[in-house]
């Protein structure tokens, strides 16, 4: 779509950054750090940060959603490039956590398109830093569909996200196979991000310190999430499905080999069986992980688990789950300077079609 200068400062105006629950350090008024360029055995790196909030307060106010942090308002970009620079950061890929999977249709409708013409206005002033998935309404799988192959189609949009559930039902469920169809059509990268096991919340399980609900609770979301789409055949229905999971893909990858064992254990209680070990599916090239997983260890285990190939930087930004994800990935064992090149950037900018 055509953008116009009015369009572009209506963008920069209406957007904030919001996301996972804490604050960040962001750099003293007037500073400007020296943009960090990454640097692989001699070779200059373009790195790609895949998990990064943001939210559209002209799209929440449709359906009154309160802003989750009023005071991260941002009426540029300066403080958030500056923040790349610092941490090496050169691509960012914007995403919008769904809090519209309960909103009425015709509100939903308006809500998405308001937000995806907001996100693809703002990037357009600062295309070579930013990108942004699509959001779609999955409550509506028919209108979801349709909004992703518009976004795709007119609005120039490579990727969409998903919440790791919709309004409490699972993404393996049929009714959302309209929407899986229309994205393994469109070849787009699916992002996936967790809301928390709200389910557990009334129990009481996650109360007390430590702040379960984030701590434990997004995390497994994302576990149960893919573990259903494995084994209620979603993946094996939609072989050129691509999905990024956040937060390192949640605790499956650290004990997939047991999902592995139901098959030889319980047999009468998993069926149809999928076409494929469990662990099969975290390499074949569905399954995507961000690295929010904050040792070089687990960096090292989860790539030993799905291969070096299925990685792509996270940072969360704006809030501080993680130091810098590219030092992390510098540091972690065992890779060559190709994988280290893939992880930071290279495989992101293929899946999303990004000039490397």
């Amino acid at each position: 779509m055509p953008i116009t200068g009015s369009l572009l400062a209506g963008a920069l105006a209406s957007i904030a950054f919001v996301g996972c629950g804490m604050t960040t350090a962001t750099p003293p008024p007037g500073s400007a750090p020296r943009r960090r360029q990454v640097v692989v055995n001699g070779k200059r790196v373009k790195t790609v940060d895949v998990h990064a909030h943001c939210i559209v307060p002209k799209a929440a106010e449709i359906i009154k959603h309160p802003l989750e942090s009023p005071g991260l308002l941002m009426h540029d970009t300066s403080t958030r490039i500056a923040a790349m620079d610092t941490q090496g950061i050169d691509v960012e890929v914007l995403s919008i956590n769904p809090y519209w999977y309960r909103a009425e249709r015709d509100a939903a409708a308006e809500l998405i398109r308001v937000q995806n013409e907001t996100l693809v206005e703002f990037c357009a002033a600062n295309p070579d830093r930013f990108m942004a998935f699509a959001t779609a309404a999955l409550q509506y799988p028919d209108l979801a569909a349709e909004q992703v192959e518009y976004a795709v189609k007119k609005l120039g949009f490579r990727g969409v996200g998903v919440a790791g559930s919709v309004a409490g039902e699972e993404l393996a469920n049929p009714r959302f196979h309209p929407f899986w169809a229309k994205c393994e059509e469109l070849g787009v990268l699916v992002f996936m991000h967790p809301l928390g096991t709200r389910e557990l919340e009334p129990s009481g399980r996650l109360n007390g310190s430590g702040l379960l609900t984030n701590t434990i609770g997004n995390p497994l979301e994302t576990t149960i999430a893919l573990s259903h789409l494995i084994f209620e055949g979603t993946l094996d229905r939609f072989p050129g499905l691509k999905i990024c999971a956040a937060h390192g893909g949640g605790f499956l990858p650290s004990y997939a080999n047991r999902s592995d064992a139901v098959l030889r254990t319980f047999p009468q209680r998993v069926g149809p069986l999928p076409k494929k070990s469990p662990t099969s599916y975290l390499r074949d090239g569905q399954l995507y992980f961000d690295t929010i997983v904050f040792t070089p260890e687990a960096l090292r285990h989860l790539i030993a688990e799905t291969g070096p190939d299925k990685i792509m930087i996270g940072t969360d930004y704006p809030f501080p789950w993680t130091s810098t994800e590219v030092d992390l990935v510098l540091k972690t064992p065992g890779l060559t300077d190709d994988q280290r090149v893939a992880i930071l950037g290279g495989t992101a900018a293929k899946l999303l079609g990004i000039e490397s």
